[in-house]
């Protein structure tokens, strides 16, 4: 949801979501480089940075096209000082419409909302 929430959802998650580009039979190098830069490592996919801030590792995001394909439509955003890209909102809700958690259910009415109002305001020159 922090893709979403960087372009205007108004929720709240309780970490960040990041998309990795490699077969996860290769987290380990994910989660080395992590721990090289100070996170802690709580399981195969999740990390805690210094500041507590939780991160989990995806190497796959169900409903969705690869990794390259998604790469391609992705939005660039700052995150904390960087430039990172990040899922649409349309692609967010197609990957929690097919995955159907509920949670994730829970979340597309304000994915919805949001994506209309978007729509609606005049694009910025």
């Amino acid at each position: 949801m922090t893709a979403a929430i960087l372009q205007g959802v108004p929720a709240s998650t309780l970490d960040t979501d990041i998309w990795i580009d490699l077969p996860e039979r290769q987290y380990v190098q994910v989660l080395e480089i992590a721990k090289n830069q100070g996170a802690d490592i709580l399981a195969r996919t999740v990390i805690a940075l210094s500041d507590d801030t939780l991160v989990n590792f995806l190497y796959r995001v169900d409903g969705l096209g690869t990794f390259d394909q998604e790469y391609t439509t992705a939005n660039e955003l700052h995150l904390l000082g960087r430039l990172v890209k990040v899922l649409p909102i349309e692609r967010i809700i197609a990957s929690k419409v097919h995955i159907q958690r509920p949670k994730d259910i829970a979340h597309l009415p304000l994915l919805k909302q949001t994506l209309q109002l978007k729509k609606s305001q005049p694009k910025e020159a």
